[in-house]
């Protein structure tokens, strides 16, 4: 085993705290739970772990500082020397125990074993049993989508970008809210000690549409009209969320009035209910002036000028 000091990169003066804060870091960086398969790196993590062992110990690092000892624990003259013959040291580990370990015939004998020193630095040994109960679930990561209004009301396929560059298919819910979030189970940050992964939370934020507005499952929308049409009637084609149809406009229409198409909303997800869709009917005058429409107004108003005296006391 390589010098203690230069296996955790630390100097003889290197207070307790400081230790256990750098054997910490790279005690969690080189896991084998979080290098499954590695062997290298699971080599490293006895390597370091059993650096901590001897180092952490005052009675054992105060030795080794004098020459007493080897890196690995053992007395000059007996690296690495284990049960097989005749060890002077009574057949195992000079840090005691002689069953147990990590599979293998690590520096400080058999009966070592780095998981378990890991463990303790989290708050005490653990028991076989205690170690499985002590696998934590891997952190949720949170993502934001935009969508389209119409993507967020009748629902679409879109491709999420994940952490490390992996991409998913997803399908948005029909009727899908702003910041509502879709899990995706399992796609988050992976666990520790053989624990599940976390989640991956899709965040949607919908793009403002056009002229569309939606409340409480009902669609909203303005809709300008000629002068004509309010005062004469029309059919005009005009959009919804499923496709266009053709309104009615009555006689007459006043701006500002509200008409009802059934059914032509949002879908409920709970209930599978269709809102409806609300039509503002808006006037929209020339932008120019038209001195045969201002002559034919001037002469309606003065021929109604009662009409619109009724109009001014409903006001007050």
């Amino acid at each position: 085993m390589r010098d203690p000091y230069k296996v955790l990169g630390v100097s003889k003066d290197t207070n307790p705290a400081d230790l256990k804060k750098t054997y910490r870091k790279l005690a969690m960086k080189l896991h084998p739970d979080k290098n499954p398969g590695n062997e290298k790196i699971s080599d490293q993590f006895k390597e370091v772990s059993a650096a901590y062992a001897l180092l952490s110990d005052e009675k054992m690092k105060a030795r080794y500082d004098r020459g007493e000892i080897n890196p690995d624990g053992s007395e000059k003259g007996f690296a690495n020397y284990n049960q097989q013959g005749g060890n002077p040291f009574g057949g195992g580990n000079p840090f005691g125990g002689g069953g147990g370990g990590g599979g293998g015939a690590h520096p400080f004998g058999n009966g070592f074993d780095a998981e378990d020193l890991f463990s303790n630095l989290f708050g005490g040994g653990r028991t076989t049993r205690q170690k499985s109960q002590a696998k934590k679930r891997g952190q949720d990561k949170t993502y934001n989508i935009n969508i389209d209004f119409l993507e967020a009301v009748l629902g679409a396929k879109k491709q999420v970008k994940l952490e490390g560059g992996k991409t998913l298919n997803i399908n948005t819910p029909v009727n899908v809210k702003e910041g509502q979030q879709i899990r995706l189970k399992g796609q988050g940050s992976p666990g520790f000690f053989g624990g599940g992964s976390g989640d991956a939370l899709i965040e949607v934020h919908i793009k403002k549409h056009g002229y569309f507005t939606i409340k409480n499952n009902n669609i909203h929308m303005d809709l300008p009209i000629s002068l004509s049409e309010a005062v004469l009637g029309a059919k005009v084609t005009i959009p919804t969320i499923s496709g266009k149809i053709a309104l009615t406009i009555p006689k007459n229409s006043s701006s500002g009035k509200v008409m009802r198409l059934k059914e032509k909303g949002a879908t409920d997800p709970k209930t599978k209910k269709k809102g409806d869709q609300f039509v503002k009917l808006m006037i929209m005058l020339p932008t120019e002036n038209d001195s045969e429409l201002e002559e034919i107004i001037n002469k309606w108003s003065q021929d109604n000028s009662s009409g619109n005296q009724n109009i001014r006391e409903y006001l007050n």
